[in-house]
């Protein structure tokens, strides 16, 4: 009984989920009983191909998790090199080191510094770059303002005191000069004297 309503829940199946469903059942005493909504050789056969397609599936994942794990210890042996060369560079753990190997930190280390300065130098330009964007700001502020205020801009006052200055010293050279007459040659500066007959004739 149980086995007629096991061959009928299979026949069930395949109709509602349109399935290709087959049973195998053997009884306690060894008899064979069958349900295939199609061919049962043919059922039997996917189930083999599904079973060797799956089997070589498997192989590939385990030869994939086999190469993942080979890239992981290999991934870890240069985490470990870098983690020393890096306490070297520190400074640490150099009782075991040769002299090619110093010599090659050494090297290391001084361009290390060379791309530190190199850096730093490239940081110090574009902030004398920033404060002299930022003085044109202030200067033209300032003159905005100024303008707005009626005022004279504090370089156009100096601009003009300083030409001021400059044209009182002009002045002062220019009234030095001496206004007396002189014959003759720069040089010789002789100052004209009437003649000595006519002063006592």
């Amino acid at each position: 009984k149980r086995r007629n309503g096991l061959l009928k829940k299979a026949f069930e199946l395949s109709v509602l989920c349109d399935a290709e469903v087959a049973l195998i059942v053997f009884s306690p005493r060894g008899k064979l009983y069958e349900f295939a909504s199609s061919s049962m050789q043919e059922i039997i056969e996917r189930y083999r191909s599904h079973i060797k397609d799956t089997q070589v599936h498997r192989k590939i994942s385990d030869e994939n998790m086999q190469q993942v794990k080979s890239e992981a210890a290999s991934m870890m042996k240069k985490i470990e090199l870098l983690e020393t060369s890096k306490r070297k560079l520190l400074g640490e753990g150099l009782g075991s080191c040769t002299t090619e190997e110093l010599q090659e930190i050494e090297k290391q280390l001084e361009k290390s510094v060379s791309l530190v300065r190199a850096r730093k130098n490239q940081v110090f330009k574009e902030q004398i770059a920033q404060l002299r964007e930022k003085e044109k700001q202030l200067v033209s502020e300032n003159t905005r303002l100024s303008q707005k205020c009626g005022l004279k801009p504090i370089r156009e006052e100096g601009a003009k005191e300083q030409e001021k200055n400059l044209g009182i010293e002009e002045n002062s050279s220019i009234s030095d000069v001496e206004t007396e007459l002189f014959i003759g040659l720069p040089e010789t500066r002789t100052k004209r004297f009437p003649p000595t007959n006519l002063l006592f004739s």
